[in-house]
């Protein structure tokens, strides 16, 4: 599958089109159940309609001018109903302006397709949705397995090729897990890089907005377009020779990892080395007290989320919630004030020590420690489906309470050609130089 990168220098040399990319896209849309919770065609064609003008005018208005995208259903779409993957939000009013980062790719050509699926609230790591259906994971071959989640129909729209581009957000993995789980790049923003205004809210220190892509050079695009930057950031990699990566050997060598994913990952940080990458093989201390804190002390997230939901969860609207988002809102209603702010504290102290420990290392992690599970029993066994959100989230959590931002490659697949993930993250604001890395490492990383 092409990124769209690829896709912009065939519309530049005339080989396609941005008419043709979109007709392509919707009706690959409407063969791929549960992808989108809506389409916004009328729209769509009319961008597209546009941007084929000023390419054959010479006048593209950047480098992405007619790529088609997609939204997670949390980003609000002018003349669109933002349901949040929300039964009770199906009959809210229509949205009247595109969300400040809507309307920054908008003007820069982008062709808006749709409004993707999503766990209800953006609230689970697993991305079962039983309003608007569960999106499969592309690389299901024995059995239907899950996405991933938050965003579920982001990653599928991207690694089913339905588009090159679609936007999630991210508040403990929400773009990483499913990016991992798909084999496509997700990039977690640090949380102040992009405008979240008009974009439905779950944690408010925790929320990031981010793209999944084929390609790191597509979310370094998509960066530079949201920050609204006239010039575009190097495409070239720079030689792994004197990077520093910190592989944090702990996670690697915790036995909850699946043999696949840890391999995988081995097999990548070889690469790197073979390439002159100087690779410290060692526990992080602030990576497992964040660890420890999340076990011990409960999640951040939590609070915040029911804080924000409870006037909801009050409401006769709260009967018609996903009975797994309903009970795990329900079990903050209890926890203590004083818990939340030992937990605002102790961020404050890791994100510090995280500092100063890395020094200018790239951390290296899994982004899940295992493939994509079967979804039968997860529908089925309230339990399991528990457990296993704990489990797929555990990895990236400690990344968000701490704001770091974060680029899930894929790793490689097991036996049955599920895939793995490789999480690359650095401390909070370290952007620019994290996506510079993940390009070097994405190009040493050829399956």
């Amino acid at each position: 599958m092409s990124d769209a990168t690829s896709l912009a220098e065939d519309f530049a040399s005339g080989r396609s089109d941005p008419v043709q990319a979109l007709e392509q896209a919707l009706a690959h849309a409407s063969h791929v159940p549960s992808v989108f919770i809506s389409l916004t065609a009328e729209r769509a064609r009319r961008e597209a309609e546009a941007s084929a003008a000023r390419w054959r005018a010479g006048q593209p208005l950047s480098v992405f001018d007619g790529v088609p995208l997609a939204w997670k259903d949390l980003f609000d779409v002018a003349g669109s109903i933002t349901t949040a993957g929300a039964a009770y939000r199906s009959h809210a009013p229509a949205a009247l302006l595109d969300a400040p980062s809507v309307g920054l790719l908008c003007r820069a050509g982008m062709v808006s397709v749709g409004k993707t699926n999503l766990s209800e609230l953006a609230y689970s790591g697993l991305g079962l949705n039983p309003h608007f259906g569960t999106p499969h994971n592309p690389s299901s071959v024995d059995q239907p397995r899950i996405p991933g989640g938050s965003s579920s129909g982001s990653a599928v729209a991207v690694a089913a090729g339905i588009v090159p581009i679609a936007m999630g957000t991210d508040t403990a993995g929400s773009i990483r897990i499913p990016a991992a789980l798909n084999g496509v790049v997700g990039y977690r923003s640090s949380c102040r890089r992009y405008s979240r205004d008009g974009v439905f809210p779950l944690a408010h220190t925790l929320d990031s907005l981010g793209p999944l892509t084929r390609s790191v050079r597509d979310a370094l695009a998509i960066d530079d377009l949201l920050n609204g930057r006239d010039q575009r950031s190097p495409r070239q990699p720079r030689s792994l020779n004197g990077q520093r990566f910190w592989v944090e050997q702990s996670v690697l060598e915790d036995a909850r990892v699946e043999s696949a994913v840890r391999d995988n990952l081995q097999r990548c940080v070889d690469r790197l080395k073979a390439d002159g990458a100087l690779i410290d093989v060692r526990p992080s201390k602030t990576f497992q007290a964040t660890l420890d804190l999340i076990q011990h002390q409960g999640w951040l997230g939590a609070f915040e989320a029911f804080a924000l939901h409870e006037a909801l969860l009050d409401s006769p609207d709260a009967e018609q919630l996903d009975p797994r988002v309903r009970r795990r809102l329900e079990a903050a209603r209890t926890l203590p004030a004083s818990q939340l702010l030992a937990l605002y504290d102790a961020r404050r102290r890791l994100q510090q020590q995280l500092v100063d420990e890395l020094d200018g290392a790239i951390l290296i992690t899994p982004t899940v420690a295992h493939v994509a599970p079967a979804l039968a029993p997860l529908e089925s066994d309230f339990e399991l489906f528990v457990s296993t959100n704990l489990a797929t989230l555990r990895l990236t959590m400690p990344g968000s309470l701490l704001d770091m931002p974060g680029v899930s490659l894929p790793s490689g697949r097991d036996a049955l050609g599920l895939p793995t993930g490789l999480l690359l993250s650095a401390p909070s604001g370290e952007d620019a130089r994290l996506l510079r890395a993940a390009l070097s490492v994405e190009t040493a990383l050829i399956f």
